[in-house]
């Protein structure tokens, strides 16, 4: 059975379902999708800490599908945009995990990570797949994945 290696930029999917589709995802429906392609030995959803009701039960929801949630602090800036960014991270705890996986599946349009998924496929020979939103996922990104999952209607809520 093959390991599989799960990573979500939950911020990204968030903002491009909603743009596009004006809908949230489904974690759940992925996690079911992907458990019959193999074992899911590792998921990880990178979110933003806020204090509020509403993500709290989403990420608690996300732990009861079988999700380790990491989360950094939201930080107000002064002009009122927000940061939250986790690239390193999920490229640090990717490049910890690509050895001991034969797929490493990531949930984001960040273009950021085409060069993680191009040194990962180079130095362990894993396959990498990316899911995200077709119109809103880089170029780059969708050309540096094995295969690249377009998010659609059956993979949202």
């Amino acid at each position: 059975m093959k390991k599989i290696a799960l990573f979500v930029d939950v911020q990204n999917i968030y903002y491009t379902c909603r743009q596009a589709f004006g809908r949230q995802f489904d974690y759940h429906k992925l996690w079911q999708r992907i458990g019959y392609e193999g074992e899911i030995v590792t998921a990880n959803a990178y979110a933003i800490a806020r204090q509020d009701d509403g993500q709290r039960k989403f990420q608690d929801a996300l732990r009861h599908i079988g999700f380790e949630v990491k989360l950094k602090p939201f930080i107000q800036r002064a002009d009122g945009s927000a940061k939250g960014d986790w690239d390193v991270g999920i490229t640090i705890d990717i490049m910890d995990i690509a050895q001991q996986v034969d797929t490493v599946i990531l949930l984001s349009g960040d273009g950021d990570f085409d060069l993680l998924l191009q040194k990962i496929t180079e130095k362990y020979g894993v396959t990498t797949h990316v899911y995200g939103v077709q119109e809103l996922t880089a170029n780059s990104l969708i050309r540096s994945a094995s295969h690249f999952h377009p998010i659609e209607q059956d993979l949202l809520k």
